[in-house]
């Protein structure tokens, strides 16, 4: 039986993930070998990020566990495996919670306190007042409660903020969100919110679901943070609701396009504030993964239910099976 990894491990990660499944032969396929080396894997750890010929994975017929060292599953979530009732996806959901709301963080004060204006200003050498606004007081929406979500509505908690949300699973409200709605709420979260921060899933249903419409829905004057998937928001209409006026401002992780093309608009705009998807990075990052590796190969093979176990239609895992910083 054999274990592939593609994920930057080093010695020591493939001696940890070895000495947790010593009846396996433990492979470091790394991007350069994935696609050769993916049908021969019994349970595959980590995220190919070149094209992997997904058909001769399922005609191979060996494949049973995927662990991707990502929260993001459009990597593997092809329609062979979602319908395959034999392989077992489950996701880094949450894992990186501190350093996703590290991130949101650094886009939120960014755009709020007119970070990208100062450091136009800087560029010229001119030390100018310009007007800010302030966060505090104000009610923030968060799309998508799950792993980061719910970390980020803690940290946000001391912030003197209301905090609003929706998730397609309305269960276990944290004591800092005010009111957690169904996912079908979300245009009444939008009209509440002053900060809108995304951080739900990519799938069939939330793809470009940020349009013009739902632009609009929102409240004039108000933020968008996403640390979510950029295909969820339809650029285009960003850039509209920003020239407008109707926003006052864009943080961006993540962005419809990756790389964002040189002739977006988000790049002059000096409303908005751009990072290139880097909010889960972390020193500690292929440590941390391979830390919930072992531990869910441990549990894989006792025949206990694996942690972060995602439901292959929607993409994500329900809340009762995310990864919370267990030890067994």
């Amino acid at each position: 039986m054999r274990i592939v990894l593609c994920y930057p491990v080093g010695k020591k990660h493939i001696d940890q993930i070895q000495a947790a499944a010593p009846d396996f032969e433990v492979v470091n396929a790394g991007q350069e070998r994935i696609d050769e080396l993916l049908p021969t894997a019994d349970i595959f750890i980590g995220h190919a990020k070149v094209p992997v010929n997904w058909d001769r994975v399922l005609e191979a017929g060996k494949l049973r566990w995927i662990q991707s060292s990502a929260a993001g599953l459009d990597h593997c979530l092809v329609p062979g495996v979602i319908e395959s009732d034999e392989i077992v996806v489950s996701s880094a959901s949450g894992l990186f919670a501190p350093q996703v709301a590290e991130q949101t963080f650094s886009l939120l004060f960014g755009v709020i306190r007119r970070a990208p204006l100062f450091f136009r200003a800087e560029a010229k050498r001119e030390f100018v007042r310009l007007p800010t606004d302030d966060l505090r007081g104000k009610t923030v929406g968060i799309v998508g409660l799950g792993g980061n979500g719910r970390f980020l509505a803690r940290v946000l908690a001391p912030w003197d903020v209301r905090i609003i949300a929706t998730d397609f699973y309305p269960v276990d409200c944290p004591a800092e969100v005010s009111e957690l709605w169904p996912a079908d709420q979300l245009d009444r979260l939008l009209g509440e919110s002053d900060v809108v921060i995304l951080t739900l899933p990519l799938n069939g249903d939330t793809k470009g679901v940020f349009d013009a419409e739902r632009f609009a829905t929102m409240k004039r004057g108000s933020y968008l943070i996403n640390v979510a998937r950029g295909s969820v928001v339809q650029e285009k209409a960003l850039c509209e609701v920003l020239a407008s006026g109707h926003l006052a401002g864009a943080g961006l992780d993540v962005t419809e396009v990756e790389p964002l093309p040189p002739e977006s608009l988000l790049w002059d705009d000096p409303k908005v504030m751009i990072s290139p998807h880097v909010g889960a990075q972390s020193a500690r990052r292929v440590d941390d993964s391979t830390a919930l590796a072992v531990i869910n190969l441990r549990r894989y093979q006792s025949g206990l239910p694996v942690y972060n176990r995602v439901d292959k239609r929607l993409g994500f895992p329900h809340p009762s099976s995310v990864y919370r910083g267990q030890t067994n």
